[in-house]
């Protein structure tokens, strides 16, 4: 209904009941009903009746369907009304618990050494950079916070330093749809270069002399970053010259310098290939040419480092080893060369080279460790970790001649640390760890690593936390999980999920198959036609956490985003009674509809994930579990639904027709309710602060629903 309507219905319904001479009672608002308009989609077996599929409106311009969006949004607010000290309470006690004042560890880069500040109250990051830390005056490169200035969104999503060291390039989104507009500043005056890209990715690579910038224009419709130009700063974008384009809707391209600095690598990656092609740095007008042209399945990132290429390779190595070849040599296979080969239990994540040794981040049975190696590709230790389950993540090191290699770790209950470890002496050195605010002490929080058996007996772990000193067993527990992408949920630290713990609650991280914690074979057995796994998973770890006494049956709460929120739409309809509460964070929950409509941005590149719906036994695999078409006339948990306007990644139409079908299909009186960032999209809103305000909403959606 309109908006006005819709706002006279609501301010009646609150009315209702109440005589001219005293209230007796408030009616409860009541939920907007969307009207239904049969469309049929498909034709023969595959006919499909969408009965919202109106809500669609690539233009997002629609009045009757934004003053639908508005009705949902003024209902969800009108329901947690009873909520709004609560919120206001958690998210003081999140926000307080930032340090006023933060700043990230330098990295050298040239003649300068580059952080990021963030000064007290401000939402934004500032990127400073100074050459003797002896002095205070550390100069400017990029404010974000004056180039937010009256911005409903803003983010600068990359940045990149000019081999002169006088200009940085960036990319700015200012709708959230990751369409990026690519300006270049000159870091002195503070100044910007007439030059704008615009359609742009958020991928940046200067040429050597720094004459030209390279950059990736994204496809108009489906948002693919598609073909790479070559832009010659100081002229217009009309100018720019075509190097690469790719023609298989099923890759994406991405551009980085190597750190070498010798090339600029043009990365065409699709869910299951990949192909690496270079560019001379000193030779910018030079045609790219492939370090191996793609092979169906085959994977591969490199490294340079003089006259070799590094390898990291899934060539006979499920889990990937690692391989050198000589430059001149790379397109011939058989010159590729093992130095660390594949092995079945132990998955090569990332890997760096230096001059005078290799490093690996793996995983070990779930475990994340760091590995050096001599250059001939023999161990020689590995870094020591104390708090397990921990997330470990190779960081910044530009240097490749330094024995020191630097990293980032994390735990359930140990805040972010930036560490240095001296290869040659085996000293550990933590140049920074996040401060927590508010008296926080690690040791007061328990964490445990577990594996429990899914139904067809497979061991799936689980990594929990909880307060010690919360006695009371069993505990109201937040379970989240993700598994798509062959993306691992690491047991990293939220600060802000001590809202929850210092409450009671336990928080756990079930790690479902279709990540890959235990490997790539865990990835393989939990997408296309083994895609129900991830599911089945997430219910037998929840079954599993109250049989075992740890977390309280009638008070489960389980949440996901995007993939992971097609996770929570399917557990919805297939076990409703296991959970008090489900919170979707912008649900990829129309799964066949998405999927047969190549003019959605994204759809082309994941077939190899989900596969591909005009193939029959794809289409039937797909129907039985996409949550939209499996919604059932029975009862659901209370259930918050979240969304962007802006999503590019998952459209807005697909939660809010989910939520329009749920509506008019369960069986229950359980809240169901619906947020609508309408300034935002796939990843909300970007401000330091401002992003915990849907925290808060969240928590307090559940807090408010334990009983």
């Amino acid at each position: 209904m309109p908006l006005l309507l819709f706002i006279l219905f609501f301010l009646a319904s609150q009315l209702a009941g109440c005589s001219s001479e005293t209230v007796q009672t408030k009616t409860a608002p009541q939920p907007p009903v969307a009207k239904q308009i049969t469309t049929q989609l498909g034709a023969g077996d595959t006919r499909r009746v969408d009965e919202f599929y109106w809500i669609r409106d690539d233009t997002r311009s629609d009045p009757e369907m934004l003053a639908l969006l508005e009705a949902e949004n003024a209902y969800t607010q009108a329901m947690l009304a009873g909520t709004e000290d609560l919120q206001t309470t958690l998210f003081e006690e999140i926000t307080q618990r930032l340090p006023a004042r933060d700043s990230s560890v330098p990295v050298q880069n040239g003649e300068h050494w580059y952080y990021r500040a963030f000064e007290e109250g401000s939402e934004h990051p500032i990127y400073k950079r100074f050459k003797d830390p002896e002095d205070p005056n550390h100069e400017i490169v990029l404010n974000v916070n004056q180039l937010a200035q009256n911005a409903d969104y803003f983010s600068v999503q990359n940045w990149v330093i000019s081999p002169d060291e006088r200009y940085v390039a960036f990319a700015e989104d200012r709708v959230s749809r990751r369409i990026y507009t690519i300006k270049i500043r000159q870091i002195n005056s503070q100044t910007d270069l007439d030059d704008e890209i615009t359609g742009a990715s958020s991928s940046i690579a200067w040429s050597a002399g720094g004459d030209y910038l390279f950059y990736i224009k994204k496809h108009p419709q489906t948002l693919l970053g598609n073909a790479v130009y070559r832009h010659k700063v100081g002229t217009p974008q009309t100018l720019d010259t075509l190097v690469y384009e790719e023609l298989d809707n099923t890759y994406s391209l991405w551009l980085t310098e190597s750190r070498s600095d010798r090339f600029i690598y043009i990365i065409a990656s699709s869910t299951e290939s990949s192909e690496v092609l270079l560019i001379p740095r000193s030779e910018p007008l030079a045609a790219p040419k492939a370090v191996l042209n793609r092979l169906a399945g085959h994977e591969y990132r490199v490294r340079h480092l003089g006259d070799q290429l590094y390898i990291l390779t899934n060539w006979e190595a499920e889990n990937f080893r690692w391989m050198q070849v000589p430059l001149k040599d790379s397109a011939d296979r058989s010159q590729w060369e093992s130095l660390i080969e594949g092995r079945t239990d132990v998955l090569i994540e990332d890997f760096e080279v230096f001059s005078g040794h290799l490093v690996t981040q793996e995983m070990k049975a779930g475990a994340a460790r760091l590995m050096i190696y001599d250059k001939t590709g023999q161990a020689i230790r590995q870094i020591p970790v104390t708090d397990m389950p921990a997330t470990l993540s190779l960081s910044a090191n530009p240097r490749a001649d330094s024995p020191l290699v630097r990293y980032e770790i994390s735990s359930l209950r140990s805040p972010d640390a930036t560490v240095e470890y001296d290869t040659s002496t085996g000293d550990t050195q933590v140049l920074k760890q996040q401060r927590i605010a508010g008296g926080f002490n690690q040791d007061h929080y328990k964490t445990e690593y577990l594996t429990f058996a899914a139904r067809d007996g497979q061991q799936v772990p689980i990594s929990l936390v909880y307060k010690q000193s919360e006695q009371k067993r069993p505990r109201p527990a937040y379970l989240y999980a993700y598994g798509s992408y062959g993306y691992s949920t690491g047991a990293y630290f939220r600060s802000s999920i001590l809202s929850l713990l210092d409450r009671g609650f336990m928080y756990a991280i079930i790690h479902v198959r279709g990540g890959q914690e235990l490997g790539r074979p865990w990835y393989e057995a939990g997408r296309l036609k083994q895609k129900k796994n991830t599911f089945n998973d997430f219910v037998d770890g929840s079954n599993f956490l109250v049989d075992q006494g740890l977390a309280d049956g009638d008070r489960l709460f389980a949440a996901g985003g995007s993939a992971g929120g097609l996770l929570m739409g399917v557990i919805a309809n297939e076990a409703p009674q296991r959970y008090q509460g489900i919170i979707a964070h912008v649900p990829f929950v129309d799964v066949v509809t998405t999927m047969l409509d190549e003019t959605i941005p994204l759809t082309t590149g994941e077939y190899r994930e989900w596969g591909n719906p005009n193939n029959p036994d794809d289409y039937q695999y797909m129907l039985s579990y996409s949550p939209y078409d499996q919604v059932k006339a029975q009862p659901y948990p209370h259930m918050l639904v979240t969304t962007g306007l802006h999503d590019s990644q998952v459209q807005y139409f697909e939660p809010v027709k989910w939520v329009s079908r749920l509506r008019r299909l369960k069986t229950d009186d359980h809240d169901l309710l619906l947020d609508i960032d309408m300034k935002t999209g796939h990843s909300g809103s970007t401000g330091r602060y401002e992003r915990y305000r849907k925290t808060a909403l969240e928590y307090a959606f559940i807090i408010d629903h334990l009983d």
